[in-house]
């Protein structure tokens, strides 16, 4: 546990010193901006001479190497975040400042389970950060579980605190604080809320996006009067992530449930949705827990059934969060940079105008701006590059560094013939590049969403082959440890103890993800043991 004194936050803020930046920690993000070229003229220069050399630092591609994804995929990882403009490290290691272009690949993800929440009946609404730390202490499994990732503030306007408070780490107690005030009988269940928020856990390790001190998510509480609508909730809420994941990230997780070792704190059943990432380590994406009675138990939230008797309410706690911007990155990204699937991409078309000669460039631009407006009133998510600091080759490499799916090239022959280039940009080089595409603006629009829609389906494909490739049906533990060894998930039948369990994850590294929705039919024996098995498990290496 970390304590904070509120009374000094300013030297949280302050600039790191430069010996803070250059130690290389897990979550520091290397400094390799894009460096410009300084001009440097003497007295002696000619204008000639200096307009010669601006000229030259135009075609200059900025230093944005990118570590190869085989060579060493955590520092490709960092890079990528770096050079993609997605996210920098804060003052206090372990946190990041999101980016704009970072953050808006997170808006188009609430944006679309925003509408789906409030679908399903939820409702959006705000609990308080600060958590009275005995409301942690109420459910005992709860804050053994969470303890050693709480942080703690113990002073406030100066004063030591009567009691100290935690910095909201997920909210079930907070909620069911409240709900014990808002729910009297069965008239005022289901109870469905969500909530938008950041929450604290002073992780020792930490990786940007994926595992930091401070993250963003959702977290939904509901609260029942059966424990079969609980159930139901709870599975709702995981096909929710998993269509999600599929539809909009083209990431095909595989939906199950936990194992009673990997069971969320204070949860009857977890269920989780496991997306095999580029490097083939699993990334819990999203989870969505069945909590029965036991934290309405803790806080005595009970309701008046329909006979008047006194009962708890059942209930259910689910999340995403930033992590799944992680999840996008290495599950798609290449050596290039990022690769955005169109439906999450903030931009989705790039158009960039060529030209040599200061009498093309107007009806290049006024071109380009027609093929813009054409294509934002059809509703595609487009950006024009009209700078000129810049030149076309280099905008070329920058907005595929961005992951754009499509770009749109328009020049001097282009307006002549009245059509475009275009460049997907999960097919490298010339042979993802179409010419004398028409700028008749139905032609055009019609010709921009079939290609976005190919672009989407293309990268799910893509990453289904790759997860079916890297999972290893096995039947003994030898297979099981070959297969860990190797870097694949193995599936297995699982019956065996929770001992076993943990024995596997200290001698591989390996836990189970999941037991997964979809089971094969037929008998089978626990890998472990022998004994019959109703069920097969994924093991695997996670982040």
């Amino acid at each position: 546990m970390v304590s904070l004194k509120l009374s000094s936050f300013t030297h949280l803020f302050s600039s790191p010193s430069t010996t803070a930046i250059s130690r290389r920690s897990p979550f520091i993000l290397p400094r390799r901006y894009f460096r410009h070229s300084v001009i440097a003229t003497s007295a002696k220069t000619t204008a000639a001479e200096t307009k010669d050399k601006l000229d030259n630092s135009k075609n200059r591609v900025p230093d944005r190497v990118i570590t190869p994804r085989s060579q060493d995929f955590n520092a490709w990882y960092l890079d990528i975040i770096a050079h993609a403009e997605l996210a920098d490290y804060g003052p206090v290691r372990g946190t990041m400042v999101i980016r704009p272009y970072g953050y808006a690949i997170w808006e188009s993800i609430q944006d679309y389970l925003n509408v789906k929440f409030k679908e399903t009946g939820h409702s959006n609404m705000y609990f308080p950060q600060f958590i009275p730390y005995s409301f942690i202490e109420k459910e005992a499994s709860h804050v053994e579980g969470f303890s050693p990732e709480l942080a703690l503030v113990t002073i406030g306007g100066g004063k030591e605190l009567e009691e100290k408070l935690v910095v909201r780490p997920t909210s079930e107690t907070i909620v069911n604080h409240m709900f014990t005030q808002w729910i009297h009988s069965y008239r005022d269940l289901p109870l469905l809320i969500n909530q938008w928020a950041n929450v604290t856990r002073w992780e020792m390790r930490t990786k940007p996006f994926v595992r930091t001190l401070e993250f963003l998510w959702q977290e939904g509480h509901t609260a029942h009067a059966t424990p079969e609508e609980a159930e139901t909730e709870a599975k709702q809420m995981i096909d929710i992530y998993t269509r999600f994941s599929f539809e909009e990230a083209a990431i095909p997780v595989i939906p199950g449930r936990k194992s009673k070792v990997e069971t969320f704190a204070g949860a009857c059943k977890t269920y989780t949705i496991e997306a095999m990432m580029g490097d083939k380590k699993a990334l819990q994406a999203g989870t969505s827990h069945n909590l029965g009675q036991n934290f309405s138990r803790a806080f005595e939230t009970q309701f008046a059934d329909e006979n008047g008797q006194r009962e708890y309410i059942w209930q259910t706690s689910w999340a995403v969060s930033t992590r799944f911007v992680g999840g996008i990155i290495m599950t798609h990204g290449d050596d290039a940079g990022l690769m955005l699937p169109p439906k999450i991409a903030p931009i989705q078309v790039v158009i960039v105008p060529i030209w040599k000669k200061d009498d093309e460039k107007m009806a290049v631009l006024n071109a380009a701006l027609s093929v813009k407006e054409a294509l934002k009133s059809s509703g595609v998510k487009v950006k024009l590059d009209d700078s000129d600091q810049r030149t076309p080759g280099w905008k070329f490499n920058f907005w595929e560094m961005k992951g754009v799916p499509l770009r749109i090239e328009i020049g001097p022959r282009d307006v002549s013939s009245g059509s475009v280039v275009i460049s997907r940009r999960d097919i490298p080089g010339k042979q993802g590049k179409v010419f004398g595409i028409s700028m008749e603006p139905s032609i055009l629009e019609a010709y921009v969403k079939d290609k976005l829609e190919e672009i989407q389906s293309s990268l799910l494909e893509r990453a289904i082959a790759f997860r079916d490739s890297n999972i290893v049906d096995v039947s003994t533990y030898d297979d099981l440890k070959a297969a860990i060894s190797q870097g694949k998930w193995a599936r297995g039948p699982w019956s065996a103890s929770d001992e076993d369990e943990l024995k596997i994850k200290e001698e591989t590294g390996a836990t189970i993800r999941c037991f997964p929705f979809e089971q094969p039919q037929g008998i089978k024996r626990c890998l472990m043991t022998g004994d019959p098995a109703e069920e097969v498990a994924i093991f695997a290496k996670s982040y």
